[in-house]
């Protein structure tokens, strides 16, 4: 029986060594597959109850194949904004539909990142699978649910439209002369007098300069924020902010000629801004055009237009007392005006941070986060079920699977990079060559059990 043992452990040793070659031969062969994570053949004796009874016998060899999913490849620069790498542990989580995952959906999880969008601007890999992420709340932030499949949704950027931004912010720097000499119309200055004020030309401002705004539209309007010197209170300027031309607005009772907010801004001793004496507002509210007539002291943009309502927060007193509206003995000037928003933009790109934020990039300078992609973490992803396409599932010797937002408590992610393969070529090629010598050595057990067979048949004869 032992002769017929031998015979049997030779074929075993022959399959587990054809098993180990084809595990090599996939290696070489994905060489330059990204994000390829290669096999390696791992082989462990066989003993059995009848073998044991035989001194030094064996009951062969069995041999099975580890795919290295921990070990990572090199991270090699790419051309894309869309070819994505992890540096770090972690996965990006993908599914084999277009249609947003589920709790019932099978989500699936690779480092193969070379994404490019399809005929409908999805992001999906040379595998087919498509990239997954988390979509902005309403109020622009990500609520990253470590456990929530159902979160997640697949990235598409072709639904991305124009974008325009509305003015929120108006800053002001610049200087108004100490000296200036009062002005004669000073004395009979009247704010809601159209005859008597500055918006409608009927009083010379002291100091004039126009500011461009964007409404909810895009569109662009012009704003003057002129000034004149108190006729009777020292370091003190009437001032007021009006629309150029003055039908872009509507105004209520107290605000004429195009008047959006009108008020004295007083200074100190020492030339800097005196905000708690100042009675212009700190900020500027625009009713929407289509609110309706405007009550007292109130403003809407002209009716018709079907602009938003819109507040501007005015900024005259700079940032921890640097800038700002100030009044020494030199020239009246704006030196900078700070004003957010913008015109109409056209998409043209996108861009991935390091934290997974997917931006999209405007002709207008905007840029606006439309995605954040998670990276799927494991506790033990060496035991994760490979897929076709070098993606994986999850096992229950993987462990639980978890969201984590990028570079934290997980990698970090690359773009215009992919992750090559974690195959060592002189490594495979080394094994090759002792796989060859192990397959030969097993054959020969086969021919020499033959050859003692043969002579205990001719024992009879």
């Amino acid at each position: 029986m032992s002769l017929y043992a031998a015979l049997n452990i030779g074929v075993q040793g022959l399959r587990a060594n054809s098993n180990a070659l084809s595990g090599i031969s996939n290696n070489i062969a994905n060489i330059n597959t990204v994000g390829y994570k290669r096999t390696r053949t791992d082989f462990s004796a066989l003993v059995s109850s009848q073998t044991q009874q035989v001194l030094n016998a064996g009951g062969g060899v069995s041999v099975e194949g580890r795919r290295q999913i921990s070990q990572a490849g090199l991270i090699q620069s790419a051309s894309s904004t869309t070819d994505l790498a992890i540096a770090g542990n972690g996965f990006f989580a993908v599914s084999s539909t277009a249609n947003s995952t589920g709790p019932t959906d099978s989500l699936l999880y690779t480092r193969a990142g070379a994404f490019t969008p399809d005929e409908n601007g999805n992001l999906r890999n040379t595998a087919g699978y498509f990239l997954q992420g988390w979509q902005p709340e309403a109020d622009g932030t990500f609520n990253a649910n470590s456990t929530d499949v159902g979160a997640l949704s697949t990235v598409n950027i072709s639904g991305v439209g124009g974008l325009s931004e509305a003015t929120t912010t108006v800053g002001l720097n610049g200087n108004l002369l100490a000296s200036q000499a009062i002005s004669v119309d000073a004395a009979t200055y009247s704010a809601g007098a159209s005859a008597s004020n500055l918006a409608s030309g009927g009083i010379t401002p002291d100091f004039v300069r126009s500011i461009q705004v964007f409404d909810s539209l895009g569109g662009v309007r012009n704003l003057n924020v002129g000034f004149l010197k108190h006729a009777t209170q020292a370091n003190t300027w009437h001032a007021e902010i009006y629309a150029s031309p003055a039908s872009d607005v509507e105004t209520g009772a107290g605000l004429v000629d195009g008047q959006i907010a009108v008020g004295n801004v007083v200074f100190n001793a020492d030339g800097t801004i005196d905000t708690a004496s100042s009675t212009l507002p700190a900020s500027l509210s625009i009713l929407a055009s289509d609110s309706g007539a405007p009550g007292a002291g109130a403003v809407r943009w002209a009716a018709g237009e079907g602009i938003a309502a819109q507040t501007l927060a005015l900024g005259l007193s700079g940032a921890n007392g640097a800038g700002g509206l100030t009044q020494f003995d030199a020239p009246s000037v704006f030196n900078s005006v700070d004003v957010n928003g913008s015109v109409f933009g056209n998409l043209i790109g996108v861009a991935i941070d390091n934290d997974g934020f997917v931006s999209a990039n405007f002709s207008n300078g905007i840029s606006r986060q439309i995605y954040q992609l998670p990276v799927a973490t494991f506790i033990n992803p060496n035991g994760l079920i490979a897929e076709d396409g070098d993606a994986y599932r999850a096992s229950a010797q993987s462990g639980a699977f978890s969201l984590r937002q990028a570079g934290q408590a997980a990698g970090s992610i690359s773009s215009q990079a992919l992750e090559g393969s974690n195959v060592d070529l002189a490594q495979e090629f080394t094994d090759l060559i002792s796989v060859q010598r192990a397959y030969s050595a097993s054959s020969k057990i086969i021919t020499t059990a033959d050859e003692m067979l043969d002579e205990l048949i001719r024992i009879k004869r």
